[in-house]
């Protein structure tokens, strides 16, 4: 006959105590990494909206829903349709409802709702260098397009820089809206040392703060929004007119 064992509640809970205790010290967590300089957050829950053939249309999108309060830009994807993306919210419900109400008062037709997980700041494991080929790869698609951004003053450097910001954001990156603060929020990069999606800034005065901005795509050459009247396009650094105006260069990536 087998032996009764007996054993009590109190006896079991200090048991299971013990057993916490010690998988607690097993495994316990790293502290958080320290922030770094140059860091820039990641883009959360982006709402999407229209299909145009027409820049003009989607330029006309992307001012209705600055008046709106909403940071909009629009952009031409891989097949060559405009669409535009704005806002940046904490969660899918919550966009989901701000498209909605948008939808019911006329300003957009349909949508989509972009997760964090789709852009490619959030590939794993994470490559740098295939990230910086999909900014320049992205900037190259602006190239042609007309320099207007909806609701924003040219005075602020907003033009130029809501370019790059419409760039790292279609990539997964919240890149501070201003050139003055995208230079601020940068790690210093040396000319020598520049790479693929870094940016380069400028100043219209020599000593005084930045006014322009664009995107390194190699070869002494970058991206930009070059001036009201204009379009987007490529120039060299080595051009006189940017080499004496050349301020500094940022990198946003590790």
């Amino acid at each position: 006959m087998a032996a009764h064992v007996s054993r009590s509640p109190v006896g079991c809970c200090i048991f299971f105590f013990m057993l916490l205790v010690l998988s607690a010290c097993a495994v316990k967590a790293p502290p958080p990494l320290p922030p770094v300089k140059g860091e820039i957050p990641r883009v959360r829950y982006t709402i999407q909206a229209g299909a145009f053939s027409a820049v003009d249309n989607a330029i006309r999108l992307a001012r209705s829903l600055e008046k709106q309060g909403l940071s909009a830009y629009y952009y031409r994807d891989a097949s060559g349709v405009f669409k535009v993306r704005f806002g940046d919210f904490a969660s899918r419900s919550e966009a989901l409802a701000r498209a909605r109400s948008l939808m019911n008062a006329g300003i957009i037709q349909e949508y989509y709702i972009v997760s964090p997980e789709e852009y490619p700041a959030a590939a794993t494991p994470f490559d740098a260098a295939a990230l910086r080929a999909d900014l320049v790869q992205t900037a190259e698609r602006f190239i042609g397009l007309p320099y207007q951004w909806g609701g924003t003053s040219p005075d602020e450097g907003f033009d130029c820089s809501g370019l790059v910001m419409a760039v790292y954001q279609l990539n997964g990156f919240n890149l501070p809206r201003s050139s003055r603060d995208q230079f601020a929020s940068g790690r210093p990069v040396d000319r020598t040392a520049m790479q693929k999606g870094d940016l380069v800034f400028f100043s219209s005065i020599k000593g005084k703060d930045v006014s322009h901005v664009g995107m390194y795509t190699g070869d002494d050459a970058f991206i930009h929004a070059s001036g009201q009247g204009k379009i987007i396009r490529k120039d060299s650094l080595a051009a006189p007119y940017f080499a004496t105006r050349f301020t500094g260069a940022r990198t946003y990536l590790r």
